[in-house]
């Protein structure tokens, strides 16, 4: 038996897919198969319905889902009480986000609530949303901080998670600015747009494949950079090799200083939210104290 075992089954659970639940524990589907199945020799019994659509468990997989949902959530009780020892009279928060995220909303709501963390130990850890969503599923954060969006939602069943709507921000293609603050590149030109576009494992890159996709007047673009990280990709626009699609609040110092222009209209805009997560099971009363803040505030 292997804990990421019983947490495979969880994913498998949430998103209903061997596909998408394969996506979401960072392994090819062939491998996550191979897993359940392990776990499935474990049990001494088939887990999950493989007849047909839609997928379903078999009764010896509702049992066995129910003990693995327990027993990760104790072990992760079990690690918090842990790590209260380790830090003795200090309280510790750990918080689970996306590095562009920890460097603007995250940032910002850390300094709004920085009275209440007053002689507390904060963990921020940083990652792809999918990294993310790992670490706060397996107890090793209080909150998580992340995009929200359908063409990019992780499935987090209500029954055992609560989620609040953080702010909103929206994905915005910009160019570098000339000194009268006309843009470097413009979607109305004959030739094809330099793109600088975010590597495929980032939500922010899915959001905007997304749109792209299925906007009726995309632009003409030519991907000449693909890179995994948005303060990177904004400044290879603020060098002038290209036009990227970056979130405001990322990119709005820049504008404000005139080195960065929008380009198009707010059709070619990605609208999204951020959300804070957290389990419904019984946090510290630091963490408990955070989330009321934050909820009212």
């Amino acid at each position: 038996m292997q804990i990421k075992w019983l947490e495979d089954l969880i994913a498998l659970a949430e998103t209903q897919s061997f596909v998408r639940a394969a996506a979401r524990r960072h392994v090819t589907h062939p491998a996550f198969g191979r897993r359940i199945r392990s776990l499935e020799q474990w049990a001494g019994a088939e887990l999950v319905s493989r007849d047909g659509a839609p997928l379903s468990f078999t009764p010896a997989g509702e049992t066995l889902l129910q003990h693995a949902r327990q027993a990760v959530e104790a072990l992760a009780s079990a690690r918090s009480e842990i790590q209260d020892h380790a830090f003795p009279g200090q309280n510790v928060l750990t918080l689970a986000t996306g590095r562009t995220l920890a460097r603007t909303l995250a940032a910002d709501w850390l300094w709004r609530i920085r009275a209440h963390t007053a002689g507390a130990l904060v963990h921020v850890r940083t990652g792809s949303m999918g990294e993310s969503l790992q670490r706060f599923e397996r107890g090793d954060a209080d909150f998580l901080l992340t995009y929200y969006h359908p063409a990019i939602s992780v499935r987090l069943q209500p029954s055992r998670y609560l989620q609040h709507t953080m702010a909103h921000d929206r994905l915005v293609p910009v160019s570098r600015a000339s000194a009268g603050g006309k843009p470097l590149y413009n979607f109305s030109s004959s030739k094809p747009v330099p793109y600088l576009a975010y590597a495929n494992t980032l939500a922010l890159g899915q959001l905007v494949s997304d749109h792209l996709s299925n906007h009726a007047q995309a632009p003409r673009l030519t991907p000449t950079l693909q890179c995994d990280s948005a303060d990177a990709l904004l400044e290879y626009v603020l060098k002038g090799l290209g036009v990227a699609w970056l979130p405001w609040s990322l990119v709005v110092g820049a504008h404000k200083a005139g080195k960065v222009t929008p380009l198009a209209g707010k059709a070619l805009e990605v609208v999204f939210e951020i959300r804070m997560v957290r389990t419904k099971r019984r946090l510290s009363s630091l963490a408990e104290r955070l989330w009321e803040v934050s909820c009212v505030g």
